[in-house]
């Protein structure tokens, strides 16, 4: 198989750091979960953008921006990446200069990937506007094009609706070329996909092998209609992994968070079950189209979960 393995990094969100009372120990664990993977032969560790944590509970949930730039610090090979950050929260062209600062701290080996945010509650509690869809994408439209012009062009002017820059200088810009790989998340067929084919590097889907097809056709539409070469998108897909000696015991240890992440009862179709089970579903993502997975996985905080994944279907 050519296909890439990622872990989503258990930061917080649905309660994978609730058995820590310490933050130090809690960080710690994420650095340990980031070198393992590096240790491991992962390609990235995957970072999310949320403000707490997924039920409103007083479990540590680490800042993003401020995850990523350590990580990148703690690990030397493995690459680090948004997936995604949400465009309502910062300023897009101070983003753009965010990411060319960690891109430089990596060597490197940061991906940024953005979005146009869907979870409400973070918008709430922290007293962002929670805009109509329709307009978090129009604004999510214009900041790419600000990043992607703060990323290649010396100076960046912009009128957009939303969004005003005058003259913008963004140095030291990155250390990859072009320019650091963009990401840009989500599922929407109408718009969202359509702005993966005209501006990003990189697409995420989160659905099962027949809902991913569908929606990589329709990607591929959208390339043709402006002109973009498919094959140039890097596909990447979240799913959930639980790694057991019987299909049976696997279903059993699923997460019960797993519903408010992933479409259908992950079970049927994620990483669940024994090493047959597992690689026959491997071959279903990357026959569907999927060239990554970036995977969140049961008992994230075990050392022992990275490196069985990894010498049974890894290589390693």
């Amino acid at each position: 198989m050519s296909l890439k393995y990622s872990i989503f990094l258990p930061q917080g969100f649905v309660h994978e750091l609730g058995a820590f009372c310490d933050p130090i120990e809690a960080y710690e664990t994420l650095t340990a979960v980031a070198q393992t993977a590096e240790a491991c032969g992962f390609n990235t560790v995957w970072v999310a953008d949320h403000l707490h944590t997924a039920t409103s509970e007083q479990h540590h949930l680490f800042e993003t921006w401020t995850t990523v730039a350590a990580l990148l610090r703690d690990t030397s090979r493995i690459r680090i990446g948004h997936m995604v950050t949400c465009n309502d929260y910062r300023n897009p062209a101070l983003q753009a200069k965010m990411a060319s600062s960690v891109d430089v701290l990596g060597h490197g080996r940061y991906t940024f990937g953005i979005g146009a945010g869907w979870h409400q509650p973070d918008y709430d509690a922290y007293g962002y506007e929670f805009r109509e869809a329709p307009e978090r994408l129009k604004r999510l439209r214009e900041a790419v094009q600000i990043i992607l012009s703060l990323w290649t062009e010396l100076e960046t002017t912009f009128d957009g609706e939303y969004y005003q820059l005058k003259k913008a200088i963004n140095q030291p810009k990155g250390i990859q070329q072009p320019h650091i790989p963009l990401m840009i998340a989500g599922e929407g067929e109408q718009v969202t996909l359509k702005l993966v084919a005209q501006y990003a590097d990189m697409c995420n889907v989160t659905q099962d092998p027949i809902g991913m097809r569908h929606k990589f056709e329709v990607l591929k539409k959208h390339c043709e209609a402006v002109g973009r070469n498919y094959d140039e998108i890097h596909r990447t897909v979240q799913t959930h992994c639980v790694f057991a000696d019987s299909d049976e015991e696997a279903q059993t240890l699923v997460a019960p968070w797993t519903p408010a992440v992933f479409p259908g009862d992950v079970r049927d179709y994620g990483l669940v079950g024994n090493a047959k089970t597992i690689r026959d579903r491997l071959k279903a993502y990357e026959d569907a189209g999927a060239q990554e997975l970036a995977i969140s996985f049961a008992f994230p905080e075990n050392p022992d979960t990275y490196l069985r994944f990894a010498e049974e279907f890894m290589g390693n």
